[in-house]
């Protein structure tokens, strides 16, 4: 290179005129480059050029990203090109190497910080007077790295935002916790590391420890609540919620920033709603997958954690809680080459465990099974999924258009929310397609009742509609301590009226013991309502049609109410009659 360019900035007529010697830029690109760059001093020349969207003649018309370029920039230079993964950066030691302005003024970044070397991103290679400095403080020798600039400047304000959180958080953290996590490409493995050093224990194995007792405890949430003093840190265990921690404001802080740079979140935007992903293994090698949000409240970022357990997915009917005739009933209608299949009920009630374990147990070599999510709840190697993005006009009704032309023999579309996505459901089972879905209805019937509320045509309903099936989740009884319970005659007929159901011999409650944490309670079960669409219903399908009536006949043809499902999970001595009042609606009067 050109001796000239020592200790000088690079600019845009350097780089052009290096493209040009590498065949790389066209001629009207040059000039284009070159005019758009003159008098924008603000921006890194990589970006200027990368603004210009020109094409790589030497690649089949190649456009050369920000990325791509900064890559050519590495081999020009002849320095080795280094894209920043905040999963693999030591937050604590690198930010202690320098500040965040002298970071900035100098455009590096650290890197990796070990006894015999220090690895330094930089998006300037000829501006090395930063050396020196790094010598007095730094034992090991020094690496230079080409990495994005603009990598550079967004990891340079998340990582030193993060430390300040840190920093003022390490007294309160410190010896409070034992496990230590390490991070790799896509997997943060919890527990025990030997390859971490002191400097990272605090926020970090706060928490690994944090994760790690969420799973051991089998909560499906974690909920990271900001308040005016301190953080609460609250465990969804079988459907409510348990206070676990609480955390000094100091430690809350740094803990959301570091969830949020492990779930690839922007740590720097606090106004927004983020979404993002994470996923783990458990200290038995077990991966767990985790979904975050973030929703600002009006003492900070709020964040809740959904944790998916892929094993879920593996689960047969009757781990699920369906009885014998149940899963005749849903096997028979899942298996049918097309219509459209409803599941209902609220947030939490377990729909989409329902219905990822029924496409699985559907999703064979033979079939094309797509899905349209939002979001995608778990990642699933044999579907194909498409997350909906409304800010790009990617919407349920967009992607089951574009799924249409994708020659599919399953769909399955996360929610029907108005009358355009559910036009398009009932012309995908029109056209030889089994649609699944779900709605948030009290019960199966009304399901129908929303379908004809939202625009979806009667007779369309009619002819597509294969069942819906309702549910909920109940909450077992603890094994360690239930204890019987005497249920009256009187009590059992009010329960179970207007219907005739034996009295089971031995019904039990729940009592509490150090097992379930003194809840009563261990592990959820699913109970269902399924509704068979037949002949007789579909005469009932009409625009003003009563889910009254709907619910009458549906119960003639023998679906059994939600109430009814839980009573004989009580008979079975896995739930309490409290349990069965506090989830399932009352049944109605035939």
């Amino acid at each position: 290179m050109n001796h000239s360019l020592r200790e000088s900035k690079l600019t845009v007529i350097h780089l052009l005129h290096w493209l040009k010697e590498d065949q790389i830029i066209s001629e009207k690109d040059y000039k284009n480059c070159k005019n758009y760059g003159k008098n924008i001093t603000s921006k890194h020349p990589l970006n200027l050029i990368a603004d210009c969207e020109i094409h790589n003649q030497t690649q089949a018309n190649q456009l050369m990203t920000l990325e791509l370029l900064s890559q050519w920039l590495a081999k020009k230079v002849k320095l080795p090109y280094f894209h920043i993964d905040p999963l693999k950066i030591d937050v604590t030691s690198i930010t202690k190497l320098c500040s965040l302005s002298y970071a900035q003024n100098h455009n590096i970044l650290p890197i990796k910080v070990s006894d015999r070397e220090v690895i330094i991103a930089t998006a300037e290679p000829y501006i090395r007077n930063w050396e020196a400095d790094f010598r007095e403080i730094q034992a090991g020798s020094i690496k230079r790295v080409i990495a994005n600039p603009d990598a550079i400047k967004r990891y340079s304000l998340e990582f030193y935002a993060f430390a300040k959180s840190l920093k003022g958080a390490e007294i309160s953290a410190a010896g409070k916790v034992q496990n230590t996590i390490q991070n790799f490409e896509q997997l943060l493995e919890l527990g025990e590391s030997k390859n971490l050093d002191a400097n990272h224990q605090h926020i970090v194995n706060l928490v690994s420890w944090l994760l790690q007792y969420a799973f051991d405890q089998r909560a499906s949430d974690i909920h990271i609540e900001p308040r005016r003093d301190q953080g609460n840190v609250r465990f969804r265990i079988d459907g409510l919620l348990h206070s676990v921690y609480k955390l000094p404001s100091t430690v809350m802080s740094a803990v959301m920033s570091r969830f949020k740079i492990l779930g690839r979140m922007n740590i720097a935007e606090k106004r927004l709603p983020q979404d993002g992903r994470i996923k783990t293994k458990t200290q038995a090698n077990k991966e767990i997958e985790l979904r975050l949000s973030t929703m600002p409240t009006a003492f900070g970022e709020k964040l809740v954690m959904r944790i998916f357990d892929p094993e879920v997915l593996l689960r047969d009917y009757q781990q699920l809680g369906f009885s014998p005739r149940e899963q005749k009933i849903w096997t028979t209608m899942s298996g049918k080459l097309h219509g459209i299949i409803l599941v209902t009920g609220p947030t939490g009630s377990g729909k989409t465990t329902t219905l990822y374990s029924t496409l699985k147990h559907l999703a064979t070599p033979e079939i094309n099974l797509c899905t349209v999510e939002d979001p995608i709840e778990q990642v699933e190697p044999n579907f194909n999924q498409m997350q909906v993005q409304a800010n790009i006009g990617l919407t349920f009704a967009s992607g089951i258009r574009a799924l249409m032309r994708q020659d599919p023999d399953i769909i399955m579309i996360g929610e029907i929310r108005d009358s355009e996505t559910a036009e398009m459901a009932i012309q995908a089972s029109l056209t030889g397609h089994l649609v699944f879905s779900t709605l948030h209805t009290n019960n199966a019937p009304s399901a129908i009742s929303r379908l004809l509320n939202i625009g979806a045509p009667a007779y369309l309903i009619q002819q597509t509609l294969l069942g819906i099936m309702a549910q909920r989740l109940l909450r077992l009884l603890c094994p360690h301590c239930k204890k019987p319970y005497r249920l009256s005659d009187e009590q059992w007929q009010e329960l179970t009226k207007p219907f005739t159901f034996n009295k089971p011999a031995h019904i039990y409650q729940a009592n509490g013991c150090v097992e379930c944490r003194q809840t009563g309670y261990s592990g959820r079960v699913g109970i269902y309502e399924i509704l068979e669409n037949s002949i007789a219903l579909r005469k009932l399908i009409i625009n003003d049609c009563e889910t009254h009536a709907l619910q009458k006949q549906a119960i003639k043809d023998g679906m059994r109410p939600l109430r009814l499902s839980a009573v004989e999970k009580m008979g079975e001595g896995l739930t309490s009659l409290d349990e069965i009042l506090r989830v399932t609606p009352e049944m109605m009067m035939l």
